[in-house]
């Protein structure tokens, strides 16, 4: 949960356009339109995406809260256009008229999908077709998200804060875990799945492939990696408060996520405490450590709610998309009869995009945690706060 940046969309899948307001920000952060488009590109790449990601050119347009460059400190109005809403105009027209009178609501759904938010919200919000349901519940609607974090990325930047991800797992295949690179989106980006290890990469597409072939679809599982992250972000204190339930939240709200572990998350389950915990060792110089360091990383960044200045690593599980081009069974909400699912434009998989996506939930997370630590209407009076707290630290240990 964000608790002093405040992060809204709005906006259906098939609607003019996707919107994003963004509160809380500082004054003075350098921001560009072209920042924020090379993250939306990233977020449509991925081998086994679908055709809306060769419809659409997402770009983003200021509507309020930069001038000349910078953040201003006031609410920041981003808006990216639906380029596919020319052949949707008739469909998902706002203004009222009679069902059907005139044959363009033709496009209703009445066969859930299992596995999305179809059936349930068309019984929690009274509605006879899904439409009403899927096109807010779409993925599409992360493009705001995407959009509304590239700024936080960019005050994360200010502080030397850097965020990549990678894909470990995909349909049944794991990627081999190597020592991560310094720009991790760098070599991941040239994959067409985003894995680092290329041996894998071969053997992911074949999968892909096959599933497209069959008509099914495929999960996996990326690793997020902050870096730079300085010691005492969050707290112990209250629950809401603990920045790994905050990070959980976040990521747990992108479309399909199942399942998030921090560090090594449930195989520290299986272990002893001597095989689980990080032994700690005096580092002078670490100063966003405590000028301390952790022999391994096995907790992924976090103690208690707080951060600790080693590496945030999180690992995020997505379910397989659920329309399937061999529809599962379901039931025809106007007859209640048995029927097949119905069939929307779909991806085999969008796990590789759904790394950055994850990438964007965790800098909002951290964005939002150092402006909590850390205060100041302006980039400069963060900046100084930041300084001083560091300084402060340093002089504790070493």
């Amino acid at each position: 949960m964000l608790r002093l940046l405040r992060l809204t969309t709005a906006g259906e899948s098939h609607g003019p356009a996707i919107l994003c307001t963004l509160e809380g920000m500082p004054a003075g952060i350098s921001l560009r339109a072209d920042d924020i488009n090379a993250d939306l590109f990233r977020r449509q790449q991925g081998y086994g995406r679908g055709r809306r990601m060769q419809i659409e050119r997402d770009e983003v347009e200021f509507l309020s809260g930069v001038r000349a460059g910078q953040t201003l400190g006031s609410p920041i109005a981003l808006m990216i256009r639906n380029k596919d809403w020319k052949n949707w105009v008739e469909i998902m027209d706002p203004a009222p008229r009679d069902a059907d009178a005139d044959g363009l609501r033709n496009r209703s759904v009445t066969r859930p999908r299992p596995g999305h938010a179809d059936l349930t919200g068309i019984l929690k919000y009274d509605r006879d077709d899904a439409r009403d349901i899927l096109e807010r519940a779409s993925a599409r609607e992360t493009t705001a998200r995407v959009a509304g974090a590239a700024i936080a990325r960019a005050l994360l930047k200010a502080f030397d804060v850097t965020i990549g991800s990678h894909l470990v797992h995909l349909g049944g295949v794991d990627a081999a875990v190597v020592d991560l690179p310094p720009d991790i989106n760098a070599v991941a980006d040239a994959s067409p799945v985003r894995t680092l290890d290329r041996a894998a990469e071969a053997r992911i597409i074949e999968r892909i492939d096959a599933a497209k072939a069959d008509g099914n679809t495929l999960g996996g599982i990326c690793e997020v990696v902050a870096r730079g992250v300085p010691v005492g972000l969050g707290s112990h204190v209250s629950w809401d408060r603990k920045l790994d339930g905050r990070i959980g939240q976040a990521m747990l709200s992108i479309p399909a996520v199942k399942g998030v572990e921090i560090g090594i998350g449930f195989e520290s389950a299986r272990m002893t405490g001597a095989d689980v915990h990080d032994e700690i060792t005096i580092a002078p110089g670490r100063t966003i450590t405590g000028n301390v360091q952790r022999v391994t990383n096995r907790a992924g960044g976090l103690d208690g709610g707080m951060t600790s200045g080693e590496p945030i690593v999180v690992r995020v599980a997505m379910k397989p998309i659920s329309t399937l081009m061999t529809p599962l069974q379901t039931i025809d909400t106007t007859t209640s009869e048995v029927a097949a699912a119905v069939v929307e434009r779909s991806d085999v998989t969008a796990v590789p995009a759904m790394g950055v996506i994850a990438e964007a939930m965790l800098a909002l997370v951290l964005a939002d945690a150092m402006v909590e630590k850390f205060g100041g209407d302006s980039l400069g009076e963060m900046r100084r706060n930041y300084d001083a707290y560091l300084a402060h630290v340093a002089q504790r240990l070493g």
